[in-house]
């Protein structure tokens, strides 16, 4: 089946309704409706309309309305379809439909359309003619007459609005001319008034100017005494900060050297420490060698044993050896109680030397933690005089700078009366200024008197390193007496066998090392570190436990 080709646009349509009345030779009126384009002038669709026609019109599309209420009626539906054609989607449509194309002059049906979701509803369907070659050419004999109407009338209103503006041009240049001369009289006048102004100016200027200079000139007075002030006052505070930094380094150099004294105490403790740790590790050897020992002995014990129940006739011969055998073992019950001794006179001897050990170390960090801050402190002192004296090098300069301001404000003020306003407002600026400049001086008096705060807080923290250091003195002189004792106590100690006792009648005779001296130590030295949190500051305290656990476990 062949397809139809439909093509859809939108094109703006001029109507054209009129009611023609005809009397010849019966009276009648007939409904004439033109569809023009006004871009395409041979765009000519039309339609007429009788009574009886109408009526026919009515019986085929079910119309509801009399032939004198319909051009009413189709007037009102071309509004609708107007208000309708700027949304997306229009309630109202105007469809002009033909079946072939525009130039082969076959009649054109125009369809006013209802749309909704579900149906479109043509209210009117109207067929229309297109225009002959006559009718074409008396259609564009209408719009060339309207059109030369036009024209006319606009020549006319051209020609009326010429006139118009020649009288308004020789109105205007009878104004210019008339103000023209009263410019010129009001210049000569303005030239008179302005150089009164000027002397008058001139004379105010010259005694402005010699007030403000006896102003400087006290300012300047004042400027440089605060000045003169402030700078004894700096240098003394920098001779004595400079007297106190001396100070502080002798006594920094001081602390260096007690510093360095006690990690040489703390190497000795370590080596010590690590002697007696060889010593542990040596007895732990002898201790599996005797043990390896007494299961042999344990074994020959079984072998008697069997002996004994085999000789019974051998028990007289015998039995005095058993005394002898009870006497060892009391003997050897004996070494062991001095054994044990030994173990707790050693284990309070380690106990000591390690809280010894810990207090000198937490000492000597929180010493090296203060020392830093003194130095930091001081360093940020050194900044604060730095910055005060560029503080005075940027007045100076200011003042400066103000005094330039000051010469260019004076030329200013010789031009216009204005700038004599604007003189008294520098006036008041410079003052405002002054009085700035006086609270930065208290300021900067303020500063210094919290740099003196900060020394009198360095003295407080260098006593109470002094205190410290006292306090690690005294530790240090407590020392030797606890060493003589711990001493005494090991040379009483004699070595033993702690598990099992010796056999002389074997030929076996062993020295045992207190082995199990350091095993409940981790929760020794976890409690000697809970006492030195008490007497030390807090830096360091977790490491220092760390290092302690781990070299001896």
């Amino acid at each position: 089946m062949p397809c139809a080709l439909v093509t859809a646009r939108r094109v703006n349509v001029r109507v054209n309704i009129e009611l023609l009345s005809i009397s010849n030779p019966i009276h009648k009126k007939d409904l004439a409706v033109r569809l023009t384009d006004d871009t395409d002038p041979f765009f000519l669709y039309n339609l007429v309309i009788s009574e009886e026609d109408f009526q026919s019109l009515k019986s085929q599309q079910g119309l509801l309305v009399d032939f004198s209420a319909f051009p009413q009626k189709f007037i009102d539906l071309l509004q609708q379809c107007i208000q309708e054609q700027n949304k997306d989607i229009p309630r109202f449509l105007l469809q002009l439909v033909s079946s072939a194309s525009v130039l082969d002059h076959t009649p054109v049906s125009l369809n006013v359309v209802e749309t909704n979701p579900f149906k479109h509803l043509t209210h009117l369907s109207l067929k229309f003619l297109p225009g002959n070659d006559a009718e074409i050419k008396k259609f564009l004999a209408s719009c060339l007459k309207c059109l030369k109407e036009d024209k006319m009338m606009l020549e006319e209103k051209l020609r009326k609005t010429e006139e118009d503006l020649t009288r308004q041009l020789s109105y205007t240049q009878q104004s210019l001319s008339d103000k023209s001369r009263e410019l010129d009289k009001l210049k000569s006048e303005w030239t008179t008034y302005t150089t009164a102004l000027t002397n008058k100016h001139t004379q105010e200027l010259t005694s402005e100017k010699e007030r403000a200079l006896q102003a400087q000139a006290q300012y300047q007075q004042q400027h440089e005494q605060q000045k003169k002030e402030l700078e004894n006052l700096h240098q003394k505070s920098i001779q004595q900060l400079q007297n106190r930094l001396s100070e502080l380094e002798v006594i920094n150099k001081d602390l260096t050297e007690r510093r360095y004294k006690g990690d040489s105490t703390v190497r000795e403790l370590k080596a010590k420490l690590s002697g007696v740790e060889d010593e542990c590790q040596r007895a732990k050897q002898e201790v599996l060698s005797l043990r390896r020992e007494n299961t042999t002995l344990d074994a020959e014990c079984h072998e008697k044993e069997k002996l004994i129940n085999q000789l019974q006739t051998r028990v007289a011969v015998l039995e005095q050896e058993i005394k002898d055998k009870d006497q060892l073992v009391v003997r050897t019950k004996e070494v062991l109680d001095a054994t044990q001794e030994q173990k707790v006179i050693l284990e309070e001897s380690t106990e000591k030397k390690q809280s010894h050990i810990e207090k000198l170390e937490m000492t000597i960090k929180s010493l090296s933690a203060e020392l830093l801050k003194a130095n930091e402190i001081i360093k940020k002192l050194q900044g604060d005089l730095k910055t005060l004296m560029s503080k005075l090098k940027l007045k100076n300069t200011v003042t400066i700078q103000q005094e330039k301001l000051l010469a260019e404000k004076e030329e200013k003020l010789q031009k216009e009366q204005r700038e004599l306003q604007e003189m008294g407002q520098s006036l008041r600026t410079k003052e405002q200024e002054v009085c700035k400049l006086q609270e930065k001086l208290e300021t900067t008096i303020q500063k210094l008197e919290e740099s003196k705060q900060l020394l009198k807080t360095n003295e407080n923290v260098i006593t109470w390193l002094n205190k410290q250091l006292n306090e690690t003195q005294m530790a240090k002189k407590l020392e030797p007496s606890a060493g003589t004792h711990g001493g005494g106590r090991t040379a009483a100690s004699p070595h033993g066998m702690p598990d099992r006792p010796s056999f002389p009648c074997s030929g076996i005779s062993h020295t045992v090392s207190p082995l199990y001296a350091y095993q409940g130590f981790p929760e020794a030295a976890h409690k000697q570190h809970v006492d030195s949190q008490c007497t030390v500051p807090k830096a360091g305290n977790s490491d220092f436990s760390t290092l302690c656990y781990h070299s001896l476990s």
